[in-house]
């Protein structure tokens, strides 16, 4: 196994982990997680701070196992599927969650969700018949702008927040919006190859 492909299912682990934390009342079993008070102005659950840093580690890798397979040619099928997997355990995961919490809208989930059922099936199809398009830079885009949305709202917006800015949910919502945007490219792309 090589070196991006560790990373990656390093990337599957932690989005376990993360998940794991997110989802369990670990205070039943013992494990409490202390409240921060900030400068008087707001309560943070380290909870959130401690998923966060775990995010931003797994985010990371997400950029790092992708440069180091293109940089020295070990893209594999089983790489591909492995990432495939992780990207949508770390973030589909955490959204879901933060939406059934309350952090954000059910609907950016479901765009989301759907959206990668969409493209996924297109990508399969168009796979078969050697035609398949690689991500968009609209798709980068929005990765970037998810997994920074996503960060900052586990930490609470810090240090926006301090200063009475809260740019977390923009940043998910324009995401999202790129998400459609991409969807629609990549079908657009593959179109010809959906219709033989």
């Amino acid at each position: 196994m090589n070196v991006p492909n560790k990373i990656t299912i390093c990337r599957i682990v932690l989005s376990i982990l993360l998940l794991v934390i997110m989802i369990f009342p670990l205070n039943r079993i013992g494990i409490s997680f202390p409240e921060i008070d900030v400068n008087g102005k707001f309560i943070i659950d380290s909870k959130y701070l401690i998923c966060g840093i775990i995010f931003l580690i797994a985010s990371v890798t997400d950029f790092l196992d992708g440069y180091l397979a293109r940089k020295y040619n070990l893209v594999t099928d089983f790489g591909k599927v492995l990432d495939a997997i992780a990207d949508k355990l770390l973030v589909n995961g955490v959204l879901i969650i933060l939406a059934v919490e309350g952090h954000i809208s059910a609907i950016i989930p479901v765009v989301i969700v759907s959206r990668d059922i969409i493209v996924d099936s297109i990508k399969m199809v168009a796979g078969q018949k050697n035609g398949a398009v690689g991500a968009s830079n609209t798709g980068k885009v929005k990765t970037v702008f998810m997994l920074i949305g996503i960060t900052l709202l586990l930490f609470y917006n810090l240090p926006f927040s301090l200063f009475n800015v809260y740019p977390a949910r923009v940043l998910i919502m324009i995401a999202t919006i790129l998400s459609i945007i991409s969807g629609i490219e990549y079908y657009t792309k593959n179109k010809k190859f959906l219709t033989k």
